[in-house]
């Protein structure tokens, strides 16, 4: 059998040639992704936010003393332009104009209270630059009457405490102070009977008024266990009697001149406590045993300024009147009629008995408007035909509770 004979073929160079040879691979390039930036420390950044805010307050108290102090100058140069020195410290217009501006632009964090009180302190200061003046309180100090002349006329007055409301007339009377402030009035208990009484026995008018929200605290430096004697003034007494008697029966009440006099002797005698308001608790180091025990949660004192001035209308006023009328039947009534003949709005009226021998009875009126108002000097020109007797204690300012 024959072999089959395969012949190899050489590639020729010019084929070898054509052969393309296939390109290196190239080693794949390892591209290193960027490393994340590691987060400062949380107290790092406290730091800094702490840092940055702190310099954002210096920077603000900075601008806040410069417009304070140019407030108060310029305050200063507005007093001191004013003829009648009694405008200086009451024009009731001017601070109503400057409360309502603080509350329309208001609306922010601070409550309207807190900017009153720093716009009234500012007013206060620069007033007493100008013109220092004396105000006679029923003591002693951060007593309600004491907060009542501080929110009237600001710390920088020269704010005197007394003893009595009979002593606070008299310092006024007998020129020793400008003016007074005295409780006249408790949505809880009425009248307060000592200050209208002083109204029939001394010739001061009734020039501006205050009305605080008054809430009670129980305070002392025992615990509520082992308290056995509550002390306070008869009116803050009276005020929480039925909170008293079911949550502290077995606590003898005691009646002091004062809730600050309480507060004393809440803080120097074991198991004693006294009624009164936050304040005191500050001021003679006690704690807060049980809060807002007054019975009325809208309990509101007005306390009434009393000087030797009249004030002029500001459209929204009182006027308060001391009525005598024969001892007749119906006098009273006929009296009365002016009232609702010319739509004058009585809001208020009590009753005394004459001193002395003479029979009958004193009225203490008080009703909205101001006595120079055109339909207000009618009403009291008819009134004063049916009168024995007829003094008018004053127009002033009304003004809205505060707390």
């Amino acid at each position: 059998m024959a072999k089959k004979i395969v012949k190899r073929v050489q590639p020729t160079k010019q084929a070898v040639g054509k052969v393309k040879k296939a390109p290196p691979q190239k080693k794949p390039v390892s591209v290193r992704k960027p490393l994340p930036e590691k987060a400062a420390p949380k107290s790092v950044v406290r730091k800094k936010t702490a840092a940055t805010t702190e310099s954002q307050l210096r920077s603000i108290d900075k601008d806040l003393v410069k417009l304070l102090n140019k407030r108060m100058e310029l305050t200063i140069e507005q007093l001191t332009e004013i003829k009648d020195r009694h405008a200086i410290w009451f024009d009731p217009n001017a601070d109503q104009e400057l409360w309502d501006r603080i509350e329309a632009e208001s609306g922010g964090t601070i409550p309207n209270q807190t900017l009153r009180s720093i716009f009234r302190e500012v007013l206060s200061a620069s007033r007493s630059r100008v013109k220092v003046v004396r105000a006679a309180y029923l003591g002693p100090p951060f007593s309600f009457s004491h907060l009542a002349a501080i929110e009237h006329f600001g710390k920088s007055a020269d704010l005197v405490p007394v003893n009595t409301i009979a002593s606070v007339f008299e310092e006024v009377n007998r020129g020793h102070a400008d003016y007074g402030v005295v409780p006249i009035e408790n949505s809880t208990d009425g009248r307060i009977v000592d200050t209208l009484d002083m109204f029939t026995r001394l010739p001061l008018r009734i020039c501006g008024e205050v009305q605080l929200a008054v809430h009670h605290n129980l305070l002392s430096r025992s615990a509520r266990s082992e308290i056995t004697e509550i002390y306070s003034k008869p009116q803050a007494l009276s005020q929480c009697r039925d909170w008293l008697s079911r949550n502290m029966p077995r606590a003898r009440t005691i009646e002091v001149t004062s809730t600050s006099t309480a507060a004393q002797l809440a803080r120097d005698k074991p198991g004693a406590a006294a009624v009164a308001g936050k304040q005191a608790a500050v001021q003679y180091d006690l704690q807060i045993v049980a809060e807002c025990i007054e019975d009325n949660p809208h309990n509101v004192t007005r306390f009434a300024i009393i000087g030797d001035e009249e004030t002029v209308p500001t459209r929204k006023d009182r006027t308060a009147v001391l009525l005598q009328i024969p001892h007749a039947p119906g006098a009273l009534s006929d009296a009365l009629q002016s009232f609702k003949n010319f739509k004058v709005n009585l809001t208020w009226i009590e009753s005394f008995p004459l001193r002395g021998p003479e029979t009958g009875y004193l009225f203490f009126l008080d009703f909205e408007g101001h006595k120079k108002d055109p339909t207000m000097a009618k009403a009291i020109a008819a009134l004063e035909k049916k009168a024995v007797r007829l003094s008018v204690l004053g127009s002033y300012p009304r003004s809205a509770p505060i707390e």
